[in-house]
Parts: C-alpha cells; sequence; structure tokens
C-alpha cells in the first residue's frame, strides 16, 4: 500500500478546500477534462455543498456516484439524485451509473466506508476481488442495511484503484478503528482489499 497521510478534526469545509485545491491540480495538469468519482450516505453531501460554491471549472469536471441504490433518481435513497442536485447547478456533468458505461481513469477517487469495512456497495458478503474482470456491478448486499434495503450498483476495486488520489472521510471511533486496522493489514474486509492494493497517495480525513 502506498503512503496513508490521516488528518484528524478537520470540518466540513477544511475537507471542501482540500478537494479544491485536489481538483484544480487536476484541472491545471489537463486542457481537457477530468473524472472524479464521489461517496453517497449522510457524510459527503455537506462537504459538496461546500465544494460547489467553489471557483472550479465545473463544465470539464464529470462527477460519477461510486455507487448507488437501485431506484430512481427522484427517490431520497438515490446517491445519483443528491448529487445531481448538488453539482450540477455548478455546470458539472453528474454520471448515471450502468453496467454499459465506459469507466474512466479518476483524477480522485473519494470514498466512504461503513462499520462493517464495506466500501462503495462492496460489503464483505460480495466478496470483492482486486481482480475483477468487471468494471461495475450490480449486487445485494446481506444483510440490507435497514437504512436503505436496497439493490445496489457500483463500481468494482480496479475501477476505483483506477485513480490518481483516494480519499476518504472517517468519522466515529468505530470506523477509525476499523479503517486503521484495514491500513495496518489486520484484516481482509474490502476496504483492506483496496488499500493494500492501492499505489496512489491516500488521503483520510478521520
Amino acid at each position: 500500500m502506498a503512503h496513508c497521510e490521516i488528518i484528524e478534526g478537520a470540518s466540513d469545509h477544511d475537507i471542501a478546500v482540500w478537494l479544491e485545491g485536489r481538483l484544480t491540480q487536476a484541472l491545471e495538469a489537463t486542457s481537457g477534462p477530468i473524472a472524479i468519482t464521489v461517496p453517497g450516505g449522510s457524510t459527503p453531501f455537506p462537504i459538496l455543498k461546500e465544494l460547489a460554491k467553489s471557483d472550479l471549472d465545473w463544465k470539464r469536471i464529470s462527477v460519477w456516484p461510486g455507487d448507488d441504490r437501485q431506484v430512481p433518481e427522484t427517490h431520497e435513497a438515490s446517491n445519483t439524485g443528491k448529487i445531481r442536485a448538488l453539482l450540477e447547478p455548478a455546470g458539472a456533468e453528474v454520471v448515471t451509473l450502468s453496467e454499459m458505461e465506459q469507466v474512466p481513469h479518476f483524477a480522485l477517487a473519494w470514498l466512504g466506508m461503513g462499520g462493517d469495512g464495506h466500501i462503495a456497495s462492496l460489503f464483505p458478503n460480495t466478496n470483492p476481488q482486486v481482480n475483477d474482470a468487471k468494471k461495475i456491478r450490480t449486487l445485494t448486499p446481506d444483510p440490507l442495511p435497514p437504512e436503505a434495503p436496497f439493490d445496489r450498483i457500483t463500481l468494482t476495486i480496479p475501477s476505483l484503484l483506477a485513480s490518481d488520489a483516494l480519499l476518504f472521510v472517517i468519522r466515529g471511533d468505530e470506523k477509525r478503528a476499523v479503517f486503521q486496522s484495514a491500513v495496518s493489514g489486520d484484516n481482509d474486509l474490502p476496504i483492506a482489499r483496496l488499500l493494500g492494493a492501492a499505489e496512489q497517495k491516500v488521503t483520510c480525513f478521520s
């Protein structure tokens, strides 16, 4: 695994400023568009709301959800719908995940993590592999999370690793312990498999 930088005590605003800087660098490094992937769940949306206020050249940024629940975008459980509502008005292209999509190389893969060590919708029961031949998978978590009991569509580990940098925002002592255990190689959860294969810079706001 590449070096993992852990930054403690950052606010949503601090993380948005970091993201703006990272994306500015990525945009300056090319004359073309860039792609990023962002997580769902409760943590990222206040950060994305802050980031949407920035002066980034959003028309050159393609935003991919790392995963989504298989519900209409108008459903309150849809990650894509929430991301679209925040970032399309700023000018970004927001992609709807589909198994037919051609997954790009990401300038940044921003991920969350569940207390069970899942990333995107790669739950432990799905046995995600670092050499998965598929870029996108549809699957069903088992057990289904009671707060979101839906089938999923998700980027796979190889798709997430096809990125210049990995970002995590991990909050809560339980999740921090799981993440640190994965960094140390002390478990075989999906997060540990991703980190174990990562060669790019990993940043974790904790």
